[in-house]
């Protein structure tokens, strides 16, 4: 059987590792248009900002680790085209320009995504960078060295962090988005209100709610961000406004979302017999609306490739969809998400509410304790949680990941109310925050929702219609 793998960073790799364990007779090739693999972009920012001094440890595979394991490595060879009929991809070395064909029986696409890269008027000058790969890290590191003021386009999680990364170094700062808010997709406004004021106290320069529409120069270089709202000034220029699918070898070829993300079924099957595809390439099942979405992060990344490596003879193990879950630290906050903020939800239509408290997470006879705040978003009929977000100083990050496994198997807020967690007061209260916030969502169930699960009782009992019903209050 011969395997051709397209593109290799996270889904690749796991891929690769998964297929080498099940068929050791696979013939697997691999074309990697860059000179390394398996790094670890979200480490860019601790990079940078000297939290990582050695930057091979963001790798944790080589080419020279598959090739022992008898995995056919051509590292800078560009995939030029992809007949998924002939089942044949065209490659060139990029070393020695030369164009060869090479066939397969299954073809693995794992190529990624690429910063999108906006068409404005002095785009072209130097000391405007991009954020995706470990030779973008090193070029960031060395020109931040010579910069007095940075401005960052994007106030997603890279932008964010690498805002806290050049503060830390001690250089000016501007962070520019066209959004009114920071972290638009992962937060709702009562956490990035808390966010952004701290960035302030920290002398970071937020210009929000305003688009960029070019960028001047002096001597070829960059020193001044033009946007709808006013001009900045910069010596250096981080443009993360996001990133799109690499995907144009299937373009025609196999069903993709609008924006180029190709679409597979659960067990990572293209609509193509014997393609599969994984990563930032492609769409997932985003379990909180039971839609396909694009949501480009390394964890869904090594799942999906290591379930082309469990399927790529018969179909065998399912992908159980995303929350699209993820965390941040940020000066001295630790923030999470898992599924819809209330802000999505309302923006496709759905019909939520929500629950927030804000609440010491440990007992206050203990010597020191940290506030939190902990939201979940619901949906108002059936009560399924599609979302929840937490910020505090203390790390409390992990409840995230346990909401993420809640919102993946449709709980309601009973449910999550009465889920079985531990106690211990170094930790947290006797009722676990997960719980006092669904409590408190169930506590305000409205009184006809009450009326109607009572019909029952009233009918087997009379007598029993006449006591009165209380909602349970969370133990603090």
């Amino acid at each position: 059987m011969k395997v051709t793998v397209i593109g290799c960073t996270h889904a690749g790799t796991a891929a690769i590792n998964q297929m080498i364990k099940l068929y050791p007779e696979a013939e697997i090739t691999v074309f990697e248009k860059n000179d390394n693999i398996s790094f670890l972009s979200c480490g860019i920012a601790l990079h940078v900002g000297g939290v990582v001094k050695d930057p091979t440890k963001l790798f944790y595979a080589s080419p020279e680790q598959l090739a022992v394991m008898g995995v056919q490595t051509h590292m800078q060879h560009e995939v030029l085209n992809v007949d998924t009929d002939a089942k044949t991809v065209t490659v060139r070395n990029l070393l020695t320009n030369e164009t060869f064909e090479n066939s397969f029986d299954k073809l693995v696409v794992t190529t990624g995504s690429w910063p999108i890269i906006p068409k404005l008027e002095g785009m072209e000058l130097e000391n405007i960078l991009l954020c995706k790969n470990y030779n973008h890290a090193q070029t960031i590191i060395e020109k931040a060295k010579y910069a007095g003021r940075i401005a960052v386009i994007g106030a997603g999680y890279i932008g964010i962090e690498l805002v806290e990364a050049f503060e830390q170094l001690g250089k000016q700062v501007t962070l520019i988005d066209n959004m009114d808010r920071i972290l638009y997709k992962y937060l709702d406004q009562e956490y990035t209100d808390v966010i952004e004021t701290d960035l302030v106290a920290h002398g970071i320069e937020l210009a929000l709610d305003q688009t960029v529409t070019g960028f001047k120069g002096t001597n070829g270089a960059v020193k001044q961000i033009l946007t709808t709202k006013g001009e900045y000034e910069a010596d250096l220029v981080i443009m993360c406004i996001g990133f799109r699918p690499n995907t144009e070898l299937l373009k025609g070829q196999v069903d993709m979302l609008p924006n180029g993300a190709i679409i597979v079924d659960e067990y990572m099957r293209t609509s193509k017999p014997d393609v599969f595809a994984a990563g930032d390439s492609c769409a997932v099942m985003y379990n909180p609306t039971g839609q396909h979405a694009y949501i480009p992060l390394a964890t869904n990344a090594v799942r999906m490739g290591t379930l082309i490596g469990k399927n790529l003879l018969q179909p065998r193990v399912k992908y159980l969809g995303t929350q699209g879950t993820s965390a941040i630290k940020l000066f001295d906050y630790n923030i999470a998400s898992t599924g819809l903020t209330e802000t999505a939800a309302l923006a496709a239509e759905m019909n939520v509410k929500t629950v927030t408290i804000v609440e010491n997470y440990r007992p206050e006879f203990m010597p020191t304790f940290e506030e939190v705040t902990l939201k979940f978003v619901y949906e108002a009929d059936s009560e399924r949680v599609v979302g929840a977000q937490i910020l505090s100083k203390a790390d409390l990050t992990q409840m995230m990941n346990t909401m993420s496994v809640c919102i993946q198997n449709r709980m309601t807020i009973d449910e999550v109310g009465f889920v079985d967690f531990f106690f211990q007061p170094h930790y947290n209260k006797p009722w676990s925050l997960l719980n006092q916030a669904a409590l408190q969502a169930a506590a305000l169930a409205p009184a006809e929702q009450v009326e109607k699960q009572a019909q029952p009782a009233r009918k087997a009992d009379p007598a029993a219609a006449e006591a009165p019903t209380a909602p349970v209050s969370p133990v603090k």
